[in-house]
């Protein structure tokens, strides 16, 4: 099977780059492959699936139309086992070898489980990153069920908001001091902690398990917790391997240049399993979110169609709810810090160097935090702007006239 595009992958990072090639030729053959036998989705939606606040149909990240409206041929349920740079040839789980003109490399992450004494014992155990995840562990909860989740970042909270209403007793056990540690700063974990120790989740921090034994968790702290179900959550790994037998650059994730393009000719990468530059540190790191995926996989795409892209504004950002409290991270926290804390809710701005680069927003604060993340994104000096007015309500005016139109209308600078 010969295509000019072949995408492995499904989710965010996917789409992003069929959407970028599609800018640029509207006629070039794509081939998707995908080992998950299902239309593209949203993988942060599996919780509000749990727990009931939307439906299969919702959770798409696109229309149902999505791939013939895009001439799109799809290998679903099929995964790709081995891959040769040189002849331009990727070998199928199937038996079949697809040849391409260009190939992006859009394989995501897989939950990390770590060594855990009597993990193999437990009957009932569950990841939750993907649908099937999610489904899995729909089928084995039942309104008695004591529920144990192994991580208290984003993975094992999003867990538990999916099943806190439906489960019996729910506990999270993390080796961290506090909750979501690579999202909030300590003030925000404290808050959010709080916030979802009243909705009934118990937490141990600062511990871990140190043995599972016949519905018993024995806590390296002495702590026992009952349990009939176990999550796993305590981390990803990014799925390299296809890239690393292949003599691919990795380190850690696969490694990209501003057009995502990887040390092979004509392969491509985008999305959880690659490195970015992150702009706001100036480290390079994995950013495993899906507005940064998007981004890159239609980088990827426009530079694989033969147009012209970058990828080079890189910055971690989180949006989420947490059982109805709504929070928007980005950038990162050093320097100077403006906060407020009232009713309302919780916002902290980070300024270094004369510029916006990290904030953090908890509750009803949330509103316009678009305008913090590109102040952050352009790096703008913030004595063009008035920075005092934005603290309080972010809001256009406080940009110069001539930067308002630009960022209202899309108009090119002069």
């Amino acid at each position: 099977m010969e295509k000019n595009y072949v995408i492995v992958g499904n989710s965010a990072a996917a789409i992003g780059c069929v959407e970028g090639i599609r800018q640029v030729d509207q006629t070039g053959s794509i081939l998707i492959v995908s080992d998950e036998p299902y239309h593209t989705y949203s993988r942060p939606l599996i919780s509000y699936l749990l727990w009931g606040k939307t439906d299969r149909q919702r959770m798409k990240y696109r229309p149902d139309s999505f791939y013939d409206d895009n001439k799109v041929d799809t290998l679903f349920g099929v995964k790709a086992t081995a891959l040769h740079p040189e002849e331009h040839t990727m070998e199928l789980d199937n038996g079949e070898t697809v040849t391409y003109g260009k190939l992006l490399l859009a394989t995501g992450s897989r939950p990390f489980i770590p060594p855990m004494e009597g993990l193999d014992q437990v009957e009932k155990k569950f990841t939750f990153m993907t649908l099937n995840d999610a489904l899995a562990l729909e089928e084995a909860i039942t309104p008695d069920s004591k529920v144990l989740v192994v991580g208290a970042g984003l993975i094992g909270l999003k867990c538990a908001e999916g099943i806190f209403e439906k489960v019996g007793s729910l506990t999270v056990v993390d080796l961290a001091n506090r909750i979501l540690p690579s999202i909030l700063d300590e003030e925000g974990s404290k808050l959010v902690q709080e916030y979802i120790e009243k909705k009934g989740v118990k937490f141990y921090l600062s511990d871990s398990v140190a043995k599972f034994e016949n519905g018993v968790a024995h806590l390296n702290s002495g702590a026992q917790v009952e349990y009939d179900v176990v999550v796993i959550a305590v981390g990803v790994r990014p799925n390299v391997e296809l890239a690393q037998e292949a003599g691919i650059n990795v380190n850690r994730g696969i490694l990209t240049d501003v057009h995502c393009a990887t040390s092979a000719a004509d392969v491509y990468a985008a999305g959880d399993c690659t490195v970015s530059h992150n702009i706001a540190s100036g480290q390079d790191q994995i950013l495993a979110l899906l507005p940064n995926a998007y981004m890159q996989g239609e980088t990827a795409g426009i530079e694989m169609a033969g147009g012209e892209a970058r990828y080079d504004k890189a910055i971690p950002m989180n949006a989420m709810g947490m059982l109805g409290l709504h929070m928007i991270t980005a950038g990162v926290y050093d320097g100077e810090v403006y906060k407020e804390q009232n009713c309302e809710g919780y916002k902290k701005l980070f300024v270094k160097d004369g510029k916006l680069v990290g904030f953090i927003l908890i509750g009803d604060v949330i509103k316009r935090a678009g305008i913090y993340t590109s102040l952050i994104r352009e790096q703008t000096p913030l004595d063009e702007i008035d920075f005092d007015l934005i603290k309080h309500s972010p809001q256009l005016m406080a940009f110069a006239k001539k930067e308002r139109k630009v960022k209202l209308a899309g108009a090119k600078e002069e």
